[in-house]
């Protein structure tokens, strides 16, 4: 029986997971305004080609096809009510690829609704939350990673509603941004000592950040984390640099080599888990790889 990812770290292990999606499905062909999700279920070889990419390059988990898989995100390709066959098909593409030692993260990512503007209720956020989950669990997700939260209530609905609908392990990470100041807080003003307690009481047994930053900035993020609390597992999912506006096109240029470079301070930042957001790809996962198993 696979052992869970809060058992391997507890043993004292490193993990690593992938890096990104987006980059990979617009290399294949995704078209500006097609729906990513849609593509489990019209080119489910071409998603499993990205998940076996990571694992291939030595992650120990892979996420799933489903950031953008709640129902007010799908609403917009008049995907709604096909949640559950769209979330169902990404974990089942992503468990072929994960196997039966890898781990799968099924990805859960915000609505783009506004609490604190009135667009949407708690409860209907914890409705959307739910079935995404339970869809996402039923294809074979052993963990749920809500991620690139920045409103802490939202984050709690889904945290809340995928730890009391499912038995998959939570992960919760947010995206913070770094003030002139040197403090980091989210777009909605959460810091990261902010997210830990709620996350926690809210179910969530492994939380950290992902976008925003590169690995040099995620140091100092990951040491807030710790100061708030030395023990929970911790995952880092960094972007491969500042993004870069050039030719027309958003670019992320921080190498393998440059990324690897930082891992160790990472490492005593208190991190457990490492992987990639935007700009990533499976050579830095691989040079992230060789750097914490030399």
């Amino acid at each position: 029986m696979r052992k869970s990812i809060a058992e391997k770290i507890a043993e004292g292990q490193v993990l690593i997971s992938d890096g990104a999606w987006g980059t990979f499905l617009q290399n294949m062909g995704l078209q500006p305004g097609e729906c990513p999700e849609s593509w489990n279920l019209k080119h489910p070889e071409k998603i499993l080609s990205i998940a076996q990419s990571y694992i291939d390059a030595g992650s120990d988990m892979v996420e799933t096809n489903s950031f953008g898989g709640n129902a007010f995100k799908l609403v917009h390709y008049g995907l709604d009510k096909q949640v559950h066959e769209i979330n169902k098909a990404a974990a089942e593409i992503s468990r072929r690829a994960a196997g039966s030692e890898k781990h799968v993260l099924g990805s859960i990512g915000p609505t783009g609704k506004m609490l604190v503007m009135g667009d949407v209720t708690y409860k209907e956020l914890c409705g959307a939350f739910k079935a995404q989950a339970i869809a996402l669990a039923e294809g074979g997700a052993d963990a749920l990673v809500i991620e690139t939260m920045s409103d802490i209530e939202e984050a709690r609905a889904a945290v809340t509603a995928a730890a009391d609908n499912t038995s998959c392990e939570i992960i919760c990470t947010m995206t913070f941004e770094k003030s002139p100041e040197g403090e980091f807080f989210t777009m909605m003003g959460v810091t990261p000592s902010d997210m830990v307690a709620t996350m926690v009481d809210a179910g969530a047994s492994i939380i950290g950040a992902n976008c925003g930053n590169g690995m040099e900035n995620m140091i100092g993020i990951a040491k807030e984390i710790r100061a708030a609390n030395p023990d929970i597992p911790l995952l880092i999912h960094a972007n491969a640099g500042a993004p870069v506006f050039k030719d027309g096109e958003t670019r992320f240029l921080e190498t393998p080599e440059q990324m690897a470079a930082l891992i160790s301070n990472l490492l005593d930042a208190g991190a457990n888990i490492i992987g990639g957001c935007c700009g990533t790809t499976p050579e830095h996962i691989r040079e992230i790889f060789n750097t914490i198993h030399k």
